[in-house]
C-alpha cells in the first residue's frame, strides 16, 4: 500500500517508508503533568494514537514512545529559553491553594510541596483519561512512557557531546547554551531565520539573557540554580535541564536509534520546542535528519473560539466526560470519536452538536457490533484487509495522509449495509476499529456492571407499577428520575427499560 503522510519539515506530501522495513520508531510529546489534560492536548495524542492504529493495521511493528514532562517546562514556553517559572513549581503552589480551599480530594497529594509528588498526581490522571479514551500508549507505562527526572544523567551526556562538538557553550550566567550558529539549518523546521530571531522576532528572544549569550535565540540546555524547586548535580553546577534537550534524549534512547521515523506533536510545538530538537539531536549526533517525518495537528477550537479559562470555554476531558463542560455526561468512545474525526492538519471545532454527531456515530457502531456479536457467537471471521472491499478501501484513504472524512464515508456506507453474514461483518468491524478505537470503549457496556444500574431496574419497576395503577404522576417522575441520571428510557407493553447514553 502506498502510504503517503505531509511532512512539516518538507512542507509536502511524501511518501512515507520505515527506515527499517516493517517498523516504526514513532515519538510524540506527551504532557507537562501540572494541570489535568484538556481536549486540545488531547486532540493531539488522540492523533499519534490514530496514526500508530493505522501503521499497526497497515502490518507495521509500532514502536511508540510518548514523554511524561515533570521538569524544565517553564510558563513562556514560546520564548526559546523557557523563561519563567518552572510550570512544577506553578502546579505546586496552586494544589497547595486548591487542598486548602477544597478543590482537590482529600488525600490526593499528602504533600503539595513535593514536585514529584504533584507530577505522580497528575501523571497517573493524563494515565487515566488516556485508558479512558483508548490510548494504546498508556497500558505500556513505563517503557514507552518515559518522565524527564529518569533521564538526567543522559540528558548531562548529549550536552557535554554538544560541549565537546562545538555547539554548545558555557554563558557568562553559568547557563549552557546551545548555538544556534553553529547549526546552519536552525529554522528549517519553522521556517524562522537567525537575521529574524535577532531582533526578537515575535517577542520569541528573552531580551534579559541577551548579553549572556552569543546569539539572542541560543537556547537553555542546563541552568545552574541551586534554589530551584527540582535540581540535580552536573559538572555546570546543581540545577535542571532546559525543556527541548529532554524530548531529544527520551526519544533516542527509549526508542534506541539516532533517527526517528515520525515525530508528532501539536503546531504550538514547531518553534521553538521541536526546531531546538532538531538543532540538538542532530548537533549531537551529527546526523542531516533527527525525524524522516514531522506530523503537526492544527488547534482545538471550541464553538469557533479559541480555548481560554477567561472565556468559560477551557475544558479538561475530565470536564467533558462528567459532564461539567456540557451539562450531560459523555461517554468516553463520544469523546474519542469527536477529536478524532477531524482532519490533523484542519481547524477542530468543539461544539454541543459535534458532541451529539459522535454520539450517533458511536451508538450506531455500537449497536450493530452488539448485534452482531450476538449473532456469530463472538467468533469473527479472520478478514484479509489488502483483498477485503470495505477494510482495504478504510484504509487506502487513510493511506493519503489520514484521509479521515473519507475514511468514514466508507463505515457509514457499510453500517448501512454490512451484509448478512454476521461472523463476517463482525471481522470487518473489529478490523475497522483496530484504527477507530471505539467498539472497545462500548463493547463491554452490557456487560459491566452499572453502578446505577440497580436504581435504574428499580426506578423502571417503580414506572411499570404506576403505569398499571394509572398513577401516570409517579411514572412521569420516576421516568424523570432516570433521565436526569443519564438513561433513554422507552416503555412498551412488555415493560420499561432503560439505557444509559453515550452522550
Amino acid at each position: 500500500m502506498d502510504i503517503r503522510f505531509y511532512n512539516t519539515l518538507t512542507n509536502e506530501v511524501a511518501r512515507f517508508e520505515p527506515l527499517n522495513p516493517g517498523q516504526v520508531k514513532m515519538y510524540s510529546c506527551g504532557p507537562t503533568v501540572y494541570d489535568f489534560a484538556h481536549v486540545g492536548n488531547f486532540r493531539s495524542f488522540l492523533f499519534a494514537d490514530f496514526l500508530r492504529r493505522f501503521l499497526e493495521a497497515s502490518g507495521f511493528d509500532v514502536w511508540h514512545v510518548m514523554n511524561i514532562t515533570d521538569v524544565g517546562h517553564m510558563t513562556d514556553d514560546a520564548v526559546v529559553d523557557g523563561s519563567g517559572e518552572d510550570k512544577m513549581q506553578v502546579a505546586a503552589r496552586r494544589l497547595k491553594e486548591d487542598k486548602k480551599s477544597g478543590k482537590v480530594e482529600d488525600g490526593a497529594v499528602a504533600n503539595p510541596d513535593d514536585p514529584y509528588e504533584v507530577a505522580e498526581y497528575f501523571g497517573q490522571a493524563f494515565i487515566d483519561d488516556g485508558r479512558k479514551l483508548g490510548l494504546k500508549v498508556v497500558s505500556e507505562v513505563p517503557q514507552r512512557v518515559p518522565k524527564a527526572t529518569k533521564y538526567i544523567a543522559e540528558m548531562q551526556q548529549m550536552i557535554s557531546r554538544l560541549i565537546q562538538r562545538e555547539h554548545a557553550y558555557v554563558g557568562s550566567d553559568g547557563v549552557v547554551y546551545f548555538s544556534v550558529e553553529s547549526f546552519p539549518r536552525y529554522g528549517q523546521l519553522s521556517g524562522n531565520t537567525l537575521e529574524a530571531l535577532r531582533v526578537g522576532a515575535g517577542g520569541r528572544i528573552d531580551i534579559n539573557n541577551q548579553s549572556c549569550k552569543r546569539h539572542p535565540a541560543d537556547f537553555m540546555l542546563w541552568k545552574p540554580d541551586p534554589k530551584h524547586i527540582m535540581k540535580w548535580d552536573s559538572p555546570w553546577g546543581a540545577g535542571y535541564p532546559g525543556w527541548h534537550i529532554e524530548c531529544s534524549t527520551m526519544s533516542m534512547h527509549v526508542l534506541e536509534t539516532d533517527v526517528l521515523d515520525i515525530h508528532t506533536g501539536g503546531e504550538d510545538l514547531i518553534f521553538p520546542h521541536h526546531e531546538c530538537e532538531i538543532a540538538q539531536s542532530c548537533g549531537a549526533t551529527g546526523n542531516e535528519l533527527f525525524s524522516r517525518f514531522w506530523m503537526h495537528t492544527r488547534f482545538l477550537l471550541v464553538e469557533g473560539e479559541k480555548m481560554s479559562k477567561s472565556k468559560g470555554n477551557f475544558f479538561t476531558v475530565r470536564d467533558v466526560l462528567s459532564g461539567k463542560a456540557t451539562g450531560t455526561p459523555v461517554h468516553p468512545a463520544v469523546l474519542r470519536m469527536e477529536l478524532i474525526k477531524a482532519h490533523y492538519r484542519a481547524h477542530s471545532n468543539f461544539t454541543a452538536k459535534g458532541l451529539t454527531d459522535s454520539a450517533n456515530i458511536v451508538r450506531r457502531l455500537t449497536e450493530l457490533g452488539q448485534r452482531l456479536r450476538d449473532e456469530c457467537g463472538g467468533i469473527p471471521k479472520e478478514i484479509d484487509r489488502t483483498e477485503h472491499p470495505v477494510v482495504s478501501k478504510f484504509l487506502q484513504a487513510l493511506a493519503n495522509d489520514l484521509n479521515v472524512s473519507e475514511a468514514m464515508t466508507v463505515v457509514h456506507a457499510w453500517i448501512s449495509s454490512p451484509g448478512e453474514d454476521a461472523s463476517e461483518a463482525y471481522g470487518v468491524l473489529l478490523a475497522l476499529d483496530q484504527v477507530l478505537g471505539v467498539w472497545e470503549l462500548t463493547a463491554d457496556d452490557s456487560e459491566t456492571q452499572d453502578p446505577e444500574s440497580d436504581i435504574a431496574a428499580n426506578l423502571c419497576t417503580l414506572i411499570d407499577e404506576a403505569r398499571g395503577a394509572r398513577d401516570f404522576s409517579a411514572a412521569d417522575a420516576h421516568r424523570d428520575h432516570l433521565i436526569q441520571l443519564g438513561y433513554e428510557v422507552r416503555s412498551s407493553p412488555d415493560g420499561t427499560s432503560a439505557k444509559k447514553k453515550l452522550a
